[in-house]
């Protein structure tokens, strides 16, 4: 998976305090061949300090694509989603809620802050690793996404 935008890897922050799921993340893409760095934080603080590069994460790339946990520790996601969608300099970058909640308060309120996406994980290995098949698919094959702003890395 290789954005047009020069050939660098696609950069992927997965914001996900379960190691479970980091671990089942990691190995469907790497099963799926995808060219991409999947950087990983586990709360709501340490995702904003990777996206604005404080506080430990200076060198930190810009990322292409935000997989986004609602149930975090110390911020739920909506609360990140909030953040990232109200910066001039974040808000294009797709956010993907992908969470075990299949609540409909959770979808309402996720599409209410901008995300643009929201999936729930499935259980079974193999269907996850489907759904990241497709999320893949779908953002960095099917859908055009806007240049970088003026001053964007």
């Amino acid at each position: 998976m290789t954005l047009d935008r020069s050939g660098d890897p696609v950069e992927i922050l997965l914001v996900e305090d379960n190691p479970g799921d980091v671990r089942l993340t990691e190995e469907a893409l790497k099963e799926l061949r995808i060219t991409n760095e999947l950087h990983v934080v586990t709360d709501g603080p340490d995702a904003l300090d990777f996206l604005f590069e404080r506080d430990g994460y200076e060198s930190a790339p810009a990322i292409d694509l935000v997989l986004l946990d609602l149930n975090l520790p110390r911020m739920d996601g909506i609360e990140v989603l909030k953040e990232i969608k109200s910066d001039p300099d974040l808000k294009r970058t797709p956010v993907i809620i992908l969470t075990s909640s299949s609540a409909e308060e959770d979808v309402v309120r996720s599409y209410e802050n901008y995300t643009n996406a929201y999936v729930t994980k499935p259980v079974d290995p193999n269907q996850f690793v489907d759904v990241i098949r497709s999320l893949e698919e779908f953002w960095f094959t099917i859908v055009r996404s806007p240049p970088p702003r003026d001053g964007d890395r």
